[in-house]
């Protein structure tokens, strides 16, 4: 029995409305004005640090500078994360469709995501879906995140497959690094938060433009159920 490991933001589900609500929120709190989602979407993808350090170097200010407390700074984000968590994120075409299919083909099922852990349950279970997935990696689950292979060698073990039967499916350049570095096939989702230009630099095996293809790239390769 194979594993396919999925990206969350921008793979599963469409969040940049929440995250853009969350960075406005929490750039109010200095002050300052709100920005669009061309801004933000770039910004999306190493986890919430990265997120909120981009923020407010954007606004000017240094998260690492002496005397501002970038600790204080990343719960109050937190913070405002949980409260806009589902507002305006959706479920992406075909997703639901697809992890049914894939269930019923005898995949494993596992989420990786560099968001942080407590919130990847509320969102899956929001669009009905946290029972597909028999495990969930957060961004702040282990030591390393992606692109580091480690949160997907992690996975491998959990499930007892070896890397060369998993795969991964991600939309962005640090999907497609840990799957190298983890030894993995990996399938590219275009119209994510990655960019053309970061697949042209780091190619996937396959691209794709919805999750209703993935099947049948699974079923040409090695990990094949």
């Amino acid at each position: 029995m194979a594993l396919i490991i999925f990206d969350l933001d921008g793979t599963l589900v469409d969040s940049r409305p929440d995250l853009v609500r969350t960075v406005n929120a929490a750039m109010s709190e200095h002050g300052f004005a709100s920005v669009g989602p061309e801004l933000v979407t770039p910004w999306v993808g190493r986890g919430s640090r990265v997120l909120l350090a981009a923020a407010l170097r954007h606004h000017g200010v240094d998260p690492q500078a002496p005397g501002f407390d970038f600790e204080a700074a990343f719960e109050r984000f937190l913070f405002h994360y949980g409260q806009n968590l589902t507002i305006d994120t959706t479920l992406y075409p075909d997703v639901s469709e697809t992890l049914t299919q894939l269930g019923e083909q005898g995949y494993e099922l596992a989420v990786c995501t560099n968001k942080p852990e407590r919130f990847v349950a509320p969102l899956l279970q929001h669009f009905g879906i946290r029972d597909r997935f028999g495990a969930l990696l957060g961004g702040d689950s282990l030591p390393q995140r992606k692109p580091d292979p480690e949160p997907l060698l992690h996975l491998a073990r959990h499930f007892g497959e070896r890397p060369e039967r998993c795969a991964m499916v991600g939309d962005s350049r640090h999907d497609v690094e840990a799957a190298r570095g983890a030894g993995m096939p990996v399938a590219g989702l275009r119209g994510g938060y990655g960019s053309a230009e970061e697949f042209e630099l780091h190619p996937p095996d396959v691209l794709i433009d919805t999750l209703a293809e993935l099947p049948a790239w699974l079923s040409r390769i090695t990990i094949a159920a």
